[in-house]
């Protein structure tokens, strides 16, 4: 039975309300699609005939990439190997860079709040940057090769990885924190024994995640430049080599796959 205090609902109200809910949810998504599929007419994006020719111009050109064309193989080896080594370099200048900029960018760590401001600017402005971008940009300011690539892939990287470590940093448990500072714990000591221990697992997921992330991205700095299988990529594509751009295509598929792979297991190891 139902006690004399206990209140009663209203369960037909509540449907109504649930009704009416559901009703202007409806309404809100069919006004951001009629706005969607407007912008679409307005700029060209939604044009019927080469949507209609779509496929078969894809069927057409997924022929002529059939089978690949693995012959040159032999040369696509240094170049693999420079991707690799630019995707680690580049991971590892954002690392160096992004630790310090974390704890600036940190409101629990920063020396002062004009800091903390300048950090996060800088931050937005490296994030806000594609590293295509600056692939282009670091190959007209140090010429061509792998340099320019990590260049592109460290400091676009900064910008996200800093503000995670800075995510990170700002979520500490403050309770070592105090207990260093109440033992007499320089600045310096307080981060190394009661920040860095609670943030080393966080720091060393992005670490793996943003390398994996790199790999990819340092197959698409070749087309700028910046060397690696990217250029191999380019060279195919402008001579129409489609079984062979079938190929490497293939090839960078299987080492993203096996970077993943790598990348789990050693986040495994970690934690």
């Amino acid at each position: 039975m139902t006690s004399a205090t206990e209140p009663l609902i209203d369960y037909d109200a509540v449907l109504r309300e649930e009704t009416r809910q559901g009703r202007r949810n409806l309404l809100v998504l069919g006004v951001i699609a009629l706005f969607v599929i407007l912008s679409a007419q307005t700029t060209g994006m939604l044009n019927l005939t080469r949507l209609i020719e779509a496929p078969e111009a894809i069927g057409v050109l997924f022929m002529d990439m059939m089978p690949p064309k693995f012959a040159n193989w032999r040369d696509w080896v240094k170049p693999f190997v420079d991707t690799m080594a630019m995707s680690i370099a580049g991971t590892a200048l954002a690392v160096i860079f992004s630790l310090p900029l974390g704890f600036l960018a940190a409101r629990n760590t920063t020396p002062h709040i004009v800091v903390y401001r300048l950090s996060r600017l800088l931050l937005n402005i490296l994030r806000s940057i594609p590293e295509l971008i600056m692939g282009i940009v670091f190959v007209a300011a140090v010429g061509f090769g792998p340099l320019p690539g990590v260049l592109a892939l460290g400091f676009h990287s900064i910008g996200m990885v800093a503000k995670f470590f800075a995510e990170a940093i700002e979520h500490v448990d403050h309770r070592p924190i105090e207990a260093a500072q109440a033992a007499g714990a320089s600045p310096f000591q307080i981060i190394q024994h009661a920040i860095l221990p609670q943030v080393f697992p966080q720091i060393a997921d992005v670490t793996l995640y943003r390398w994996e992330y790199n790999f990819r991205a340092s197959t698409v700095m070749g087309m700028v430049g910046a060397g690696g299988i990217g250029l191999e990529l380019m060279s195919s594509l402008r001579l129409m080599q489609y079984r062979e751009v079938a190929a490497i295509l293939l090839s960078i598929l299987l080492l993203v796959t096996i970077v993943d792979g790598v990348g789990a297991r050693l986040r495994k190891r970690l934690h």
